[in-house]
Formats: C-alpha cells, sequence, structure tokens
C-alpha cells in the first residue's frame, strides 16, 4: 500500500473484500475436522486370553488350564476331548476366569469353547486348541504300605518302579513324607531290580503312634528317556506298637519285647553254621510278611516241607518259624539251615503278634546280613552312607551285592 499523498483507497471496499475471504474460508468447513467419513467401531471391549496359548504343543498334562477375561466376564466355557467329552472346571467367583480341575490326558488334543461378555456387552467367542505330550512308556509304581496300614518301627517306605529311572533327582522332589510327630528320615535309591526301587526310613526307629503321610506326584513327571510317570499316589498308614524280637545266636534264646517289656522268652534252634548258606546272617532284620502255612524248599536238604507259623525275616529264606523236627535241639543248641525255629505252640504264640516293618536284632553270628539278603536290607546301612544313597545333591551312591546266600527258604 501506498503512502504517497494524495493517493486515497476507500475503507469500506478493503471491508468488503475482507467479508468475502472470510466467507470462502468458512464455506470450506465441514464442522468435523475435515472428515467426511463417520467415527469407526471400536469392536468389543472383552479380551479373551487361554493358558496353554492357542495351537500350543506337547504341553504335559499336569500343566494349568484356564480361560481369563479382561473387561468382560465368562458367560459359558467348556473344554473338551476329542471324544467330544467335557473336562471338568470351575469358575472364580467374578465369572472372569475359569480353570480346569482334573488332569489332562497323555497324547491327547482338547478343544476350549464359549463365549465372553464384554462390559459393552458384546460377545466375544472362546475358542481355540491345544495338544499334549506323547510319551514313549508310561511307567506305574506302587508303595509297599496300604492306607489304613498298622506297621512296625522299622518299616521303610519302599517306592517300586516298573521301569528304570533316570531323573531320580527329580522323583525325590515330587515325593513329601508328612508325619506327626516330625520324624528325620530319607530317601535312598537300591539297585534295579525289575524297576527302578527308592525307600524312605526314619534316622533310627520310627516313635510308635506316628502318623504318616506319603505323596508321589509322579503323573507327568518326566523319569527320562521318554518315559514318564503312570500316576500319582498317596498312602496313610499308622506305626504300631513298639516290638522288637531280640535274637541272640549263642544264647539258643529268643525274647520278644513289647514297649520295653519282655513278653516271650523262647528256646530256639539258629542256623548250624557247617557252610555259609547255614550262618543265621546278625544284623537288623525286618519282618515282611508271614503264613499260617508255608511250603520250604532249601536242596540238597528237603523239598517241600510244609511249615507252620512261618513269619519272614528277610528274602534270603530266613524265617522265625515251627519246627517240631528240631524241638530238642531248641534251647541248647543251633542245627537249623539258617531259620529261627521255635516249638508249634510257641511259634503260634508268636505268629499274631507280628507286624510288617517290627525289627529282628539278630546278632553272634559268623556272617553279618548285607546286601546280598535281599532287598530289604536298609538297617545294615549307616545313616551317613545312607544319606549318600539320595539323589538329591546329584550324586547317587548305591549299595552293590555281591551274592553269597541262596535264594529258597533255608
Amino acid at each position: 500500500m501506498s503512502n504517497r499523498p494524495g493517493i486515497r483507497r476507500p475503507v469500506a471496499a478493503v471491508s468488503a473484500v475482507l467479508l468475502v475471504v472470510v466467507a470462502l474460508v468458512a464455506g470450506c468447513s465441514t464442522g468435523s475436522g475435515g472428515n467426511n467419513n463417520p467415527p469407526r467401531d471400536p469392536g468389543p471391549v472383552a479380551k479373551v486370553s487361554l493358558a496353554p496359548e492357542n495351537d500350543a504343543k506337547k504341553v504335559n498334562p499336569t500343566a494349568a488350564a484356564s480361560v481369563t477375561v479382561a473387561d468382560g466376564t465368562i458367560d459359558q466355557v467348556a473344554l473338551t476331548n476329542a471324544n467330544g467329552k467335557q473336562v471338568a472346571g470351575e469358575f472364580a467367583p467374578d465369572k472372569r476366569s475359569y480353570k480346569i480341575t482334573e488332569p489332562l490326558g497323555y497324547d491327547a488334543t482338547y478343544t476350549w469353547s464359549g463365549t465372553a461378555i464384554g462390559t459393552d456387552r458384546k460377545p466375544v467367542p472362546i475358542d481355540g486348541k491345544f495338544s499334549t505330550l506323547a510319551p514313549k512308556n508310561t511307567v506305574p509304581a506302587t508303595i509297599n504300605i496300604a492306607d489304613n496300614q498298622e506297621v512296625g518301627i522299622a518299616a521303610p517306605i519302599i517306592l517300586q518302579f516298573k521301569a528304570s529311572v533316570q531323573n531320580k533327582a527329580e522323583v525325590e522332589k515330587a515325593l513329601t513324607i508328612t508325619t506327626d510327630p516330625p520324624t528325620e528320615g530319607a530317601w535312598a535309591w537300591f539297585p534295579d531290580d525289575n524297576g527302578s526301587r527308592l525307600h524312605w526310613r526314619p534316622k533310627d526307629y520310627w516313635v510308635p503312634g506316628t502318623t504318616v503321610h506319603v505323596s508321589a506326584k509322579l503323573y507327568g513327571l518326566d523319569l527320562g528317556g521318554g518315559n514318564y510317570g503312570y500316576s500319582d499316589l498317596t498312602t496313610d498308614f499308622r506305626i504300631g506298637r513298639s516290638q522288637i524280637v531280640k535274637a541272640n545266636a549263642p544264647s539258643h534264646r529268643m525274647q520278644v519285647v513289647r514297649d520295653g517289656k519282655t513278653v516271650f522268652d523262647f528256646a530256639v534252634s539258629y542256623g548250624e553254621g557247617n557252610e555259609p548258606r547255614n550262618v543265621t546272617r546278625s544284623g537288623l532284620h525286618v519282618v515282611t510278611e508271614k503264613y499260617e502255612d508255608f511250603m520250604m524248599t532249601n536242596p540238597p536238604f528237603y523239598t517241600n516241607v510244609r511249615e507252620r507259623w512261618a513269619v519272614r525275616i528277610s528274602n534270603n529264606g530266613e524265617f522265625i518259624h515251627a519246627n517240631p523236627e528240631s524241638l530238642s535241639a531248641q534251647g541248647s543248641s543251633n542245627v537249623t539251615n539258617g531259620c529261627i525255629n521255635l516249638s508249634p505252640g510257641d511259634a503260634q504264640a508268636y505268629f499274631p503278634t507280628a507286624l510288617y516293618g517290627d525289627p529282628v536284632e539278630v546278632t553272634g553270628t559268623s556272617i553279618q546280613m548285607s546286601a546280598a539278603d535281599g532287598d530289604l536290607y536298609d538297617w545294615t546301612i549307616d545313616w551317613s552312607t545312607w544319606k549318600t544313597m539320595s539323589a538329591e545333591d546329584g550324586s547317587t551312591s548305591v549299595i552293590s551285592a555281591t551274592p553269597v546266600a541262596p535264594g529258597p527258604p533255608r
């Protein structure tokens, strides 16, 4: 604009031009940010999370399986197997999650179905699937003491697997022993006998009246070599009265001491000892089973001889039993093939008092009981050595057996 004198522009005309520009600019506006598209629908707000995640493979059947919903609740849900059978589960109180409450199967495919409802009242589908691992083999195991059984103060707990276990430390982590009163004890691995074998015993004899709960979480457990545990195991049992058999071979007698008092003092005959196979082993034996009648064989001495009131104290053939044939020697000399012989009347009196796990302390013979004498020689192993037979530190010691004694009853 010129400021030269004499040149003037009408003010009204300038204003009119400005009004036109403002009008043109105003005419370009839509009033919605310059966009003619309608607002986008954000969609349902509910978000569904699955565990295991969708399409997961080789899932351990003990893994947690659940559905969780954020910004909403579960209206209906089911997990079914390949046969269409629904797996048991339960809702959380707020219905924001649902978890499976029963174990899943090996080598199986599972499918989720259902609906979640968001806080915006809009539905969201629940769908997905996963599959569990397929073991090379599943390995059963057994516990030697039954539910509600009453046992003696030297009873070990024995877990017997039907195949060899490689991951021994992992197995021990899956085992729990709960006792009342508290009892110090430890696990120990023994040489495989048709499968791996694990024993637990207290440091000292059990306290009479102790209650024991055993839990073995073996299902889904990787045992090594492609083998997995077949099932979980539990047992609850009780330690009975204290009954200890004191068996001193040179005395030719046997005492039964119950709760600190001698209730029987029998004249007996022990192994003759003319050769190693006929020596009653010294050491702490354990009562394992008993028979009113038992056919005994020990060639070349005898075959299929019926003996009465037989209480087994080791797997090398040692029994406490009636033997009228040795009656004249009982109380004065040792003439048997290794068993402890009693009169029929004394054997019958002792028989009903014997429990699995009762200790039988044999002393005064020329051969000590060892791993060569069967599968239950737990108390012949000192405590410091016993603890090295656990796999907790990753370096398991195993007691080896050198056969000395025969297998048949003696």
